[in-house]
């Protein structure tokens, strides 16, 4: 495990109007990291807010700008100077409107795919960092897709948002061992368990 802390950053933008939008997946994905392990009071810093607490024993610090999503880079970069981080001990959580939604993927570096806060952070620390995709599905074409990830996410997605969600919680501590592949294969059978085959029943003498 690294002795260098983790920060993970969660995107969204600011303000009760957008709280619900699919673009503020990966806010919601950081509070409910929060919520799940013993992490301290969200503070104001780094032009967003933060919080500090432990996975798996490594120094773990949780991170919403608040630049608004086009501005992510601003806050993430600000972070990653004063922690004094690499790229390799980010990890960016984001909605991903090439991902089905309620899927989730994980990878390290790349491209930004159109995603504008991807492409700010990349400004400020290169594209070698950690990212995990939240689907949020892609409303069929390209002139729609602004409107489709800042609308709400319906009451009908919460059937599959929820349980994600505390699918990347509880798998989230497999993120402090750089362990991006195991991340995603424990969030993927917390989602959708093994079914358990019956035993076959004996024959009666």
């Amino acid at each position: 495990m690294s002795d260098s802390p983790l920060l993970i950053a969660g995107l969204g933008n600011p303000g009760a109007q957008y709280a619900r939008n699919r673009h503020n997946a990966g806010f919601m994905a950081v509070d409910t990291i929060h919520e799940s392990y013993d992490f301290g009071p969200w503070r104001a810093k780094y032009q967003g807010f933060v919080s500090e607490g432990k996975l798996r024993r490594r120094k773990t610090y949780l991170l919403k700008p608040m630049t608004y999503m086009n501005d992510s880079g601003l806050s993430v970069g600000a972070a990653v100077r004063f922690l004094k981080l690499a790229p390799s001990s980010v990890v960016v959580m984001h909605d991903e409107i090439d991902l089905a939604a309620g899927k989730l993927k994980a990878k390290t570096g790349g491209g930004d795919a159109g995603h504008n806060g991807l492409r700010s952070i990349t400004e400020h620390l290169g594209p070698d960092y950690h990212r995990v995709r939240i689907g949020v599905g892609h409303p069929g074409t390209s002139d729609r897709v602004h409107g489709h990830v800042l609308q709400n996410f319906a009451k009908a997605d919460e059937d599959w948002l929820v349980p994600l969600l505390s699918a990347i919680a509880e798998a989230a501590p497999l993120l402090a061992e750089n362990d991006t592949i195991g991340f995603m294969n424990k969030a993927a059978l917390i989602l959708h368990p093994p079914e358990k085959k019956a035993k076959p029943e004996k024959d009666e003498d």
